[in-house]
């Protein structure tokens, strides 16, 4: 028996039983921070596993399964012309509406597949960054000026980030370009336009089930929201052909699977996002009975549901704990963050980009929550860099990003979102403050 061990052991027995010796329950500030979590762990569960967290699973488990690693190579890779890569993954965001989290398994897929870090990286950024609905609503509420700048800065940041995290880490790049230049190209087994048709339909079904209210009840925008279920549904049946005439799924298991979430939707109409689940649980059943493809397909997206979901559930309490919900406070006074972001100072920038990083902000909230921030004293420099920080990173994003690519890559991840956010800040609000 190794006495060293056991002291640690004993060690730890001893911190975690002051720990909960000295638990502050009864502090009402401790109290109310802990309901925060509760609270915000459960609103995330409602409005984000289910409609943004399971299809992008779904679509990282097909990126895993039926792109091939030539493609990726080929547009993404380490190997990949800088241009083409570095465009592809920097305007990614005006497609795909997500926020930080939901990026996170799309992430996963591409590097795993074989992406370059400086592809990939550009991709984690731009992913929740340039929301085109988010930028739009960023300049309608906080002005064009803003707007504008979040826009152009989204863009720059993207390849910014990208290429520097090339350029630290290039030797690790080096060998992976050299390993993928001995590999034999793969058979193809579909047309490129096959693909996507199919991911289309899938990243559509993402978008339109997530679309946000907007302000202004009238205009395009809206009138996507009014019909953002049908626009859903026709997409999902889309999704549904595309699976039995070209990934040969049984037919009559997607004609039942159908039949019964429309039953349902006819039947609680108030409440899509049961129908929704039906055909969540019905794709899954479809997929994980199956022996081919679309075998291996269900079970990509349960190894990065596995990964990714109990990391970001702890994240979310903590950052809840922390933070608190918009409005509400959690362990850290909202006076002191008001009072920490006025004017433009180069303290009040940095702090509004480390706490952007570190708080979670759904997609579209950070708009609402800036503005009573611009209510409350916050200078306009501090505000874009917290909208240039906040939505691409969290506490929670960091906890899988780190999985996914290391302690080491992710820190220079981290500080590079938060050293640019923080200049452009700076700049910005020397300009405009």
């Amino acid at each position: 028996m190794s006495w060293k061990n056991e002291w640690r052991k004993l060690l730890l027995i001893i911190l975690v039983f002051l720990a909960c010796y000295y638990l502050p329950v009864g502090n009402p500030r401790f109290d109310n921070a802990i309901r925060e979590s509760l609270h915000l762990v459960r609103w995330y569960a409602r409005e984000h596993v289910i409609l943004c967290l399971v299809p992008a699973f779904f679509i990282a488990g097909a990126i895993a399964v039926f792109v091939s690693q030539a493609s990726v190579m080929k547009y993404l890779g380490a190997r990949a012309k800088k241009t083409l890569a570095y465009g592809v993954a920097s305007v990614s965001g005006s497609v795909l509406a997500v926020c930080s989290c939901t990026v996170l398994p799309l992430f996963a897929g591409i590097y795993r597949m074989g992406a370059g870090l400086g592809p990939a990286c550009a991709f984690l950024y731009s992913g929740p960054a340039i929301n085109v609905l988010a930028i739009i609503l960023t300049a309608r509420i906080l002005g064009p000026e803003i707007g504008i700048a979040r826009a152009v800065l989204a863009v720059s940041f993207s390849l910014i980030i990208g290429l520097a995290m090339h350029f630290f880490f290039r030797n690790e790049e080096l060998q992976k370009a050299e390993a993928q230049m001995d590999m034999p190209e793969p058979e193809v087994k579909r047309p490129l336009w096959q693909n996507v048709i199919y991911f289309g339909s899938m990243i559509a079904v993402l978008v339109f089930a997530n679309w946000g209210k907007p302000v202004q009840h009238t205009g395009v925008f809206y009138a996507i929201y009014s019909a953002k279920w049908w626009l859903t549904s026709l997409t999902a049946i889309v999704f549904g052909f595309v699976l039995v005439i070209w990934y040969s799924v049984d037919w009559w298991k997607v004609l039942l699977a159908g039949v019964a979430t429309a039953l349902v939707a006819l039947i609680v109409r108030s409440y899509p996002l049961v129908p929704f689940t039906v055909a969540i649980v019905g794709l899954s059943i479809i997929t994980s009975t199956d022996k081919g493809e679309a075998g291996e397909w269900f079970a990509s997206t349960w190894g990065f549901a596995k990964q990714i979901l109990p990391l970001l559930l702890v994240g979310v309490l903590v950052s809840g704990a922390m933070l608190g919900r918009p409005g509400r406070e959690g362990l850290i006074p909202s006076q002191w963050v008001s009072a920490a972001v006025g004017g433009n100072s180069l303290t009040s920038n940095l702090f509004a980009s480390v706490a952007g990083a570190l708080m979670y902000f759904a997609t579209l909230t950070e708009v609402p929550i800036v503005q009573g921030l611009l209510g409350s004293g916050m200078g306009k420099g501090p505000a874009l860099a917290l909208l240039l920080a906040g939505p691409a990173l969290s506490l929670p994003s960091m906890l899988v990003i780190g999985k996914v690519m290391g302690l080491r890559k992710t820190l220079v991840f981290i500080v590079l979102v938060v050293v640019l956010s923080t200049i452009a800040g700076l700049v910005f609000g020397s300009i405009y403050g």
